[in-house]
């Protein structure tokens, strides 16, 4: 018999109402803390998004008290094993938008949004050739891992989506349009906003990578890479279908890699695919700039 992992991942969202949701963000944040859980959650009018570890009798108090709420009584919650926590610290904080886009006229995934599909639908949808899939995440979570054939919007951050698919009118019309982001929160709004703009075969994975990567019919077929996650993880195998190959590139060399690291000039921090060979001769920096300010760190180090 396999031996139970000692700490659990959870990975949830709900779009759902919350009154005052800056006085329930500070009760959740006492309740988390009161656990020993850590993460990221965050917590606005429209709901709740969020990641934490904690050993399996913490996650699980969290999922049955959640679900004890009737908010949150059908809230899914994905989960992953893991040997320790992955997160080194707590946050829950309110926010305007659980996922921020910033529209004019804010909307309402529970009253408008693409038709969700399951996982093995978007698996036989992605094989029509009239399809166009869209990866409703940031750059480098596209750079690590993908669906194959998958668009890589020229993005930085989930807010300029709606600008992205204004300039790309033309490209998406007449197409049925595939959404898919990591556990499912960015599709609903995205594929909501598409759906308000005209866009009239408009879908989405449900669930995201991470319930396609589970689900026993699909087990991340067709999913090239890894996929990024926001934790001390950084990317994870999904493919369980055909196995995992490396589709990142080195930063400075252009050598296959999937290793993000973070640039070792403090003050840049930047996050980028490096090989092992790289990081070394380059002092894990991003530039020659960073990498110049690192070499005099540490000669006045030595001094």
């Amino acid at each position: 018999m396999k031996n139970q992992s000692p700490y659990k991942i959870l990975l949830y969202y709900k779009y759902v109402h919350i009154d005052d949701h800056e006085t329930y963000a500070k009760i959740h944040l006492k309740f988390c803390e009161s656990l020993g859980v850590k993460g990221r959650i965050l917590i606005a009018e429209e709901g709740i998004n969020g990641t934490l570890s904690g050993t399996t009798e913490q996650a699980n108090a969290y999922i049955y008290a959640m679900r004890m709420d009737p908010r949150f009584t059908d809230m899914t919650f994905k989960i992953d094993d893991a040997e320790e926590h992955v997160f080194k610290k707590l946050y829950v904080r309110p926010k305007k938008e659980i996922v921020t886009m910033n529209l004019e006229k804010d909307l309402d995934p529970n009253h408008i949004t693409g038709k969700r599909l399951k996982p093995a639908e978007f698996l036989e949808a992605m094989k029509d050739d009239n399809v166009i899939i869209v990866d409703v995440r940031n750059d480098y979570e596209y750079d690590i891992g993908h669906f194959r054939n998958a668009i890589r919007p020229d993005v930085k951050n989930f807010k300029q989506f709606p600008e992205w698919a204004r300039k790309n009118k033309d490209m998406l019309k007449d197409k049925k349009i595939l959404a898919y982001c990591t556990g499912g929160v960015r599709c609903e709004k995205f594929s909501g906003y598409l759906v308000r703009e005209g866009f009239t075969d408009v879908n989405q994975l449900k669930g995201g990578i991470i319930a396609y990567s589970k689900h026993p019919e699909t087990k991340g077929s067709m999913f090239e890479g890894k996929c990024y996650v926001f934790d001390e993880r950084i990317a994870v195998d999904v493919n369980f279908a055909e196995g995992t190959k490396v589709v990142g590139k080195c930063f400075h060399c252009g050598e296959p890699s999937d290793r993000y690291v973070n640039c070792a000039n403090l003050s840049c921090h930047t996050q980028f695919l490096c090989c092992e060979k790289c990081d070394e001769k380059t002092l894990r920096s991003c530039s020659k700039e960073c990498e110049e300010v690192i070499r005099n760190y540490q000669i006045q180090s030595t001094d």
